[in-house]
């Protein structure tokens, strides 16, 4: 018993602290990137990549399925169209992105604090997206609902380095199908002041996440200002379908940012080469961001991708291999080249608990995400199991090394404090620094924390508890929402919100599928 006790009071002890440190972090609204690309290609390497996508574009095509406006569109800009197979004269569709589509903007949040700039040497950290489970160390794996959804986003709003509220952070399957998207983009605006995603899951869906937006934010500036971005996935190999279509044109004809990211799983969605995986994220990439700029010229658009590879044996994903390594690193310098911004994704892994392989594989793709140049960063906290998983304990673990990717990102100090020339005249040979008066100006700030390691004693761990990472991350969240204190929201847009909802959910049946 008295070992318990030690343990909820040590717990506690380091929850409270973790809160107090992220509460009074001066956050900054997105990173400033101050360190060089890595660069895995060289040009002639990005020249056949490029070479062979105009040729996937020009000979095989892609298929743009139910969707007449599409096809309507492209055949104007002077494609072939065969049935649904639209195939583009060489150099085409990169043509139509480079005339129109701008290098970089902004969204805005109904914070003006917290918009964020996604493009040029700026990266933008985003919740994991579209579990349809959640999962702690007391209940387990489970289906996720709306109060999961409302803490997800909570949790967010209180993690400095992370960005943005993000989308669909977790599947409140407890709503009916055709209406949840009311209460999450309602959660986004009311729990929280940061920039969110809205839905895509049907055109109409589309529709509501703009007209929400524009309670909040006003017509006028809605339709000349991004204040959602979204995600559009290509049904790949070579196909978008009419459900991700329909989406990307309502946000592109309301000048709303639409990442456009065919949806790898090399080796079962694409061949089990990196290069020819690249290859053909290019060219659907290249597809679906000319469709935008062919419904809207000058609609933000983002290149993504989200790559991983399959188990030659099983079939599953897997996360954290040098594949998907390559893959991003050959993306990041093609988006660049391109003149676009570029998302892949963070902290992936195909663990099911928060554990070494978790850790291990996250830290992969967080790392290869942050050094190849990735200007919106989705899926950086919270994921497990391939993404079928959205786990506390993992989201807290994910948000502390996203605050260390802001000062990784931030290159190294060059000033005179930087510089420390008066502590090494100071101390001189033979002596330690630790008394300093260049350490003590600069103790708070020397070294970048982490919410979540344990670097003490051995004999101290022991006396607080001797709780493992994943215990302090359970405590810490729970303390976080403990000490949750919402942002401010005009209560008429409040009212408007609401009523909107409650309106709009009156017009249709619920659908459970």
């Amino acid at each position: 018993m008295g070992n318990e006790r030690r343990r909820r009071r040590g717990g506690g002890r380091s929850a409270k602290r973790a809160v107090r440190q992220q509460a009074t972090t001066v956050a900054a609204a997105y990173i400033d990137r101050k360190i060089p690309y890595y660069e895995l290609l060289d040009e002639a390497a990005l020249e056949l990549i490029e070479h062979n996508a105009d040729t996937v574009l020009e000979e095989i095509g892609i298929e743009f399925k139910e969707f007449p406006e599409a096809l309507d569109l492209f055949r104007a800009a002077g494609a072939d169209i065969d049935s649904e197979r639209v195939r583009f004269p060489r150099g085409m569709c990169r043509s139509i992105i480079r005339d129109t589509a701008p290098s970089e903007f902004t969204q805005h949040a109904r914070n003006p604090e917290r918009s964020v700039i996604i493009g040029g040497k700026r990266t933008v950290l985003v919740p994991a997206y579209g579990s349809p489970f959640v999962r702690d160390i007391e209940k387990g794996r489970r289906y996720a609902t709306i109060e999961d959804f409302r803490n997800f986003v909570k949790l967010a709003y209180m993690s400095p380095g992370l960005h943005h509220s993000g989308g669909t952070v977790c599947e409140p399957v407890d709503l009916p199908v055709n209406k949840r998207h009311f209460d999450m983009i309602y959660s986004h605006i009311k729990y929280s002041d940061k920039p969110f995603m809205g839905s895509v899951t049907a055109a109409g869906r589309a529709q509501d996440s703009v007209d929400m937006a524009k309670l909040v934010f006003g017509d006028e500036f809605v339709e000349n200002n991004t204040v959602i971005t979204s995600l559009i996935n290509a049904n790949s190999p070579l196909t978008f379908d009419a459900t991700m279509l329909g989406a990307a044109t309502v946000y592109a004809r309301h000048n709303q940012a639409t990442v456009i990211s065919p949806f790898i799983l090399a080796g079962a969605m694409s061949p089990v080469t990196v290069t020819g995986t690249v290859t053909q994220i290019l060219a659907e990439a290249l597809a679906g961001m000319a469709y935008v700029q062919l419904v809207k010229p000058g609609a933000p658009v983002v290149f993504g991708t989200f790559a991983a590879a399959v188990s030659m044996q099983s079939g599953a994903p897997t996360f954290g291999t040098p594949e998907p390594t390559f893959v991003t690193f050959a993306a990041a310098a093609l988006a660049r080249r391109l003149g676009v911004p570029f998302r892949s994704g963070g902290g992936m892994c195909g663990s099911k608990i928060p554990d070494a392989q978790a850790a291990y594989e996250s830290a992969n793709t967080l790392q290869t995400a942050a050094l190849a140049g990735v200007n919106f960063m989705l899926h950086t906290a919270g994921w497990l199991e391939g993404g079928l998983t959205m786990g506390y304990e993992k989201f807290i673990m994910d948000a502390d090394q996203a605050n260390m990717m802001g000062v990784l990102l931030g290159g190294v100090d060059l000033s005179e404090n930087g510089q420390a020339m008066d502590a090494l005249r100071e101390v001189g040979p033979g002596s330690h620094f630790l008394g300093a008066q260049h350490t003590l100006a600069n103790f708070e700030t020397a070294f970048c924390p982490s919410e979540i390691a344990d670097n003490n004693s051995f004999e101290q761990w022991k006396q607080e508890g001797s709780f493992d990472a994943v215990q302090r991350a359970n405590a810490i969240w729970k303390s976080m929402l403990e000490n949750y204190q919402p942002p401010v929201l005009d209560p008429s847009i409040d009212e408007a919100l609401q009523d909107f909802m409650l309106r709009r959910k009156s017009e249709f049946a619920d659908r459970e599928y």
